[in-house]
Parts: C-alpha cells; structure tokens; sequence
C-alpha cells in the first residue's frame, strides 16, 4: 500500500504506524516544516514534503473575524497546493491517508477527493459525542460517569469527529491510570461537580470556579497522556495493518464491515470479540 502520514508534531502516531510494518511505501507530509515527525520520517528514508500553512492563511482570521471556515478558499488552495505536491511524488494516489497528529482541518474538497480513505484518531468516544480537543474529551466522559475512556479510530467525513468508527481501544480505568496525588484531585472535582449537579463540560466551564477548572485541566492531560499509549499507539497499527491492510475492513456507506460483519455504531472494540 502507499499511505501518506499527515503530521505536524512529534510523529509518534506515524512512527508506531511504520513500527508494526515498515513494508509499505509511505510518503510523510506536514504544515509545520521541521517539526520532529519529520525528523523521524528522514531517518525512516521514507518521502518528505513540507509545506507552510502560514502564508497561505496570513490575513485570513482578519478576513473572517476570527476563525478561519473550515471551507473557505484560502483553505482549498492550501489543500490543492498539498495534494499536487504528494500526487507529483508518488506514481498513484494514497490508498490510505492517515491523520496522525494532524492539526489542520482537512476541507470537503479532500474528503471528496479522498472518500473513507482518510483515517484520523480521536482521544475519545466519539459515538458518546465527546468531541474536542487535547484534553476536553476526557473531561466529557469523567463528568458523564463513566469509569473508563477510549480512543476512537475512524474514517473522517465532513463533519468534526462524525466520521463512521472503524475501532475503539479498550477502555483506560481512569482511577488505575493516576498516581495517588491526581486520583485524590479527581475525587475532589468529581464531588464538587456533584454538588453543583454539574454532568456536562459546557455546565463545568460555566459553573466551576477556577482553582476547580485547573486541577480537572491537569489530571486530564495526564490521562490524556496515558490514553495515547493504551489506545492511540495500539488502535493506529491495528486498523492500518491487521484490518485495512489484509482487506478485512470494508466501508458501505457509513457502515463498516470487518470480514464480511456488520460492527455497531462505536466499530470494532479491542476488548470484545466480534459481533456473530
């Protein structure tokens, strides 16, 4: 297969890709020229192409009032820029198109172009609507109750972590995972959070007071932490390489099939068998 990495930082999700097997043609881009993933793909000796999103978006959040549409023109001739650069490098298109450590909205143009090929990872239950960035997943779930948290691998649509999941890892304990200082930090948020009846993180961002907010902030980047390794760094090869690789995954519309049966909606979990 050729897969083409999309990274902007430090490359682990790319490199625990190539880890579970190097004998695939790979071709390593980022918007972040430099960044450490690149680093490791040249010492991989796998194609490398840079290219800044900077000046193509210069003026842009002036233009727009702040946020930058996901869809808007300066957006698609960055993409379109990229592309060519990437299609003029490899004798085909990508099978596979692996956001891995991405930090760029890919626009509807690429999703078309590119259609239940691109996979990107999310550190949560997307099924459960725990979307957000960096470490606000973990503290949807923490607030809804639940025990543990996932990774969610799946194929990126036009919406924001809408796409339909191929795989969930297994669940991280969220108590077993902290050291007994952040455990004893998490209790207290967790029954403040009760006491004020507050179950979501918009009602938590709203409500909590800010010594509150910083310790849910800092016990939640720890376990975000420790999510990458339990889930994203197994969920990653898993899908690319045991599933997709082998043409045991298959995509009908939003549905996924894994050798030949249907999965629900939260895909193939790590921890279960599958469906019968």
């Amino acid at each position: 297969m050729t897969i083409a990495c999309f990274v902007s930082g430090s490359g682990t999700n790319y490199q625990r890709i190539v880890e579970r097997d190097p004998n695939h043609n790979y071709v390593v881009f980022t918007n972040r020229p430099g960044c450490e993933g690149i680093l490791k793909a040249r010492v991989n000796g796998h194609i490398v192409i840079e290219l800044s999103h900077v000046p193509y978006f210069r003026g842009a959040r002036e233009k727009y009032g702040g946020i930058i549409p996901r869809n808007c023109l300066e957006r698609e001739k960055y993409e379109q820029d990229v592309w060519q650069l990437i299609e003029n490098r490899i004798p085909k298109m990508p099978d596979l198109v692996c956001l891995a450590g991405y930090d760029l909205v890919f626009t509807d143009w690429t999703i078309e172009r590119y259609p239940s090929k691109i996979l990107n990872v999310h550190p949560g239950d997307t099924t459960k609507g725990y979307a957000g960035l960096h470490w606000i997943p973990t503290a949807k779930a923490i607030l809804a109750g639940d025990e543990g948290i996932r990774s969610t691998l799946f194929l990126a649509d036009k919406g924001l972590d809408t796409g339909p999941v191929l795989v969930q890892s297994k669940p991280l304990d969220i108590f077993s995972a902290l050291e007994a200082e952040d455990s004893a930090d998490l209790h207290k948020v967790i029954s403040y959070a009760k006491r004020l009846s507050i179950t979501t993180y918009e009602h938590f961002t709203e409500a909590a007071d800010a010594a509150h907010k910083e310790i849910m902030k800092g016990v939640c980047e720890r376990l975000q932490g420790a999510l990458k390794v339990a889930g994203d760094w197994e969920i990653y090869p898993f899908a690319v390489h045991d599933l997709i690789a082998r043409g045991r995954a298959a995509v009908d519309d939003r549905k996924i099939y894994i050798d030949g049966r249907q999965m629900p909606a939260y895909g193939y979990r790590m921890d279960e068998e599958l469906p019968k």
